[in-house]
């Protein structure tokens, strides 16, 4: 199953006729419904789904282990490929290699490697982002790139470039790294994380060659799937809607419960009575209730005829 979605994902970051648009299952349960809903690929982030998960906040306090835990649970709940935050690698050359082992151990099709240090590491778009020097992110790439290539060579790795918004940064500097991770370190993928315009896109677009996307950075608004295509990027970043679309509709509810009571709920349930959505439970074929049955059944008839 993991190899059929590593090469899926190949296959989706290679397509040009339509943009793949990855967003975060804040859970397994929420993946199941993101799929059923028709998305193609989903991001585990250390921030928005780990950091649900475990309260922490995403400045590298989050380990390798309970990264890959969480993100393992929600690449096992869905047939869709599944890319995980590698944040800075958790470590040198040899824990990046680990790190890439372990990933595609858990039947992830992907992972995200940026290139601050792993002693400041920073939220995005937060101040006093750094990066480490090119020759070091290079060879954090190389060592991820390496990895999968020795277990599974679709397995994709994306670097994203922090260099637009560090000290001292400039277009030119995020366009040159993002061209030598590509070229030189040979990453799959390679993400703008903070374009200040649509004349920075463009121009890294034209500079960098293959699979390549962006965040919203600097820009006043997201951009939508039509416009991604116009600028020749075929990759959509919009993890954090899923957040902030159940958040809302949380608060929503439960400021009404401490009010209404049960009426709440009520008129929850009536106001969804022509418009239903799939709950997200264990599909048929999978080690739920049906399949606990089924063994029930035909280990206890084992058990009697062997009698």
């Amino acid at each position: 199953m993991s190899g059929s979605r590593t090469a899926r994902l190949q296959e989706l970051i290679h397509r040009r006729d339509k943009v793949l648009a990855v967003l975060h299952p804040p859970s397994a349960a929420h993946a199941r419904i993101m799929e059923k809903a028709g998305c193609e690929a989903l991001f585990v982030g250390t921030g928005g789904v780990v950091g649900a998960y475990t309260g922490l906040a995403d400045v590298g306090t989050a380990t390798m282990t309970e990264c890959l835990m969480i993100a393992g649970w929600i690449a096992d709940s869905v047939k869709i490929p599944v890319i995980v935050d590698g944040d800075t690698g958790h470590g040198g050359i040899m824990a990046v290699r680990r790190l890439i082992r372990e990933s595609i151990r858990a039947g992830l099709a992907g992972i995200r490697i940026d290139d601050q240090p792993i002693e400041g590491k920073r939220k995005t778009q937060r101040a006093g982002i750094e990066v480490v020097p090119l020759d070091q992110a290079i060879v954090r790439y190389r060592a991820a790139v390496d990895m999968k290539n020795e277990l599974d060579p679709n397995f994709v790795v994306m670097a994203q470039c922090y260099a637009r918004d560090a000290s001292g940064g400039t277009l030119d500097d995020a366009i040159a790294r993002m061209t030598a991770y590509r070229k030189e370190s040979g990453v799959d993928w390679v993400q703008f994380e903070s374009p200040h315009s649509v004349d920075e896109i463009k121009a890294a677009r034209a500079a960098i060659d293959g699979p390549f996307s962006f965040m919203r950075g600097r820009l006043g608004r997201y951009l939508d799937l039509d416009e991604h295509l116009a600028l020749g990027v075929n990759i959509a970043w919009y993890p954090g809607f899923s957040h902030a679309v159940t958040w809302a509709a949380l608060w929503d509810f439960m400021t009404s419960f401490q009010t209404r009571g049960t009426k709440a709920w009520d008129d929850f349930v009536a106001s969804r009575r022509d418009r239903p959505y799939p709950a997200p439970v264990m599909p048929a074929d999978g080690e739920g209730d049906s399949k606990q049955q089924e063994l029930e059944r035909r280990y206890f008839a084992d058990r009697q005829g062997g009698q």
